[in-house]
């Protein structure tokens, strides 16, 4: 197999093993992994809401997890840790998951978006988007957007430090899917430059030394220089007259 189909039969088996753990661990309030190999094997790193489902009753959750991971994906010698969410209100996936929730139960969807909205920047998002499609309010499917804050939208930027996060709710009409979009406040964007302080009294005084010095330097050179070409002249002259 080469390279490049290698690269990518490796991006579809670790999207495969992310939809089965957001689907086991859905009511542990599964916020995103991280999938790191090594010589030793894979180590999968999963963010949870309440860590405790994950692990389950004396382990046994978790080490049936880590069973499927080896038998269905092919993984080697997987080990399977558990991290817990500090804030949930900036994880896009958890909030994705509580605005479809709250849509199952009956919530309309503006009260929905916006209480999450109120949350996800309450929390120091620097911004965030909630975009809700599907037959909102009648037999036409239609998608509207919420959005607060700054968010950026195109670019390395967009890719790298903007968290996304899907769920979907399954309604009578039909499904309605749920994605959110968070920028947290513990970043720096590229075009965010940050202009040091100097004091200039200890520049001068500084050059000021360092010049000092090589004048000194320099005008020792100058007279080692002079002495050695007179030192010179005066023998080839005493060579001339013998």
């Amino acid at each position: 197999m080469d390279t490049e189909r290698r690269f990518v039969m490796q991006g579809i088996r670790n999207m495969e093993i992310e939809e089965f753990l957001r689907k086991e661990l859905e009511r542990a309030g599964f916020g995103g992994l991280e999938i790191h190999r090594t010589p030793l094997g894979t180590r999968v790193k999963v963010y949870a809401e309440r860590p405790g489902l994950v692990i389950g009753r004396r382990g046994k959750k978790i080490r049936d997890i880590t069973r499927e991971l080896e038998r269905r994906f092919g993984l080697d010698n997987p080990q399977v840790e558990v991290k817990e969410i500090e804030v949930p209100e900036l994880n896009a996936e958890v909030m994705a998951y509580r605005i479809a929730r709250m849509l199952e139960r009956g919530v309309h969807f503006r009260r929905a978006a916006y209480s999450a909205l109120r949350r996800i920047m309450g929390a120091g998002a620097r911004g965030a988007e909630i975009k809700i499609a599907g037959k909102l309010t009648g037999e036409r499917a239609r998608y509207v957007k919420f959005s607060d804050g700054y968010l950026k939208k195109a670019g390395e930027p967009a890719q790298v430090l903007v968290r996304s996060g899907f769920a979907v709710a399954r309604l009578k009409p039909g499904v309605i899917g749920v994605t959110v979009k968070i920028m947290p406040p513990d970043i720096r964007l590229p075009d965010e430059v940050e202009v040091l302080d100097i004091d200039e009294s200890k520049i001068i005084e500084e050059v000021g030394f360092l010049s000092e010095d090589s004048l000194t330097t320099e005008n020792s050179d100058v007279d080692k220089e002079v002495k050695e070409i007179g030192d010179t002249e005066s023998q080839g002259n005493q060579s001339h007259e013998s």
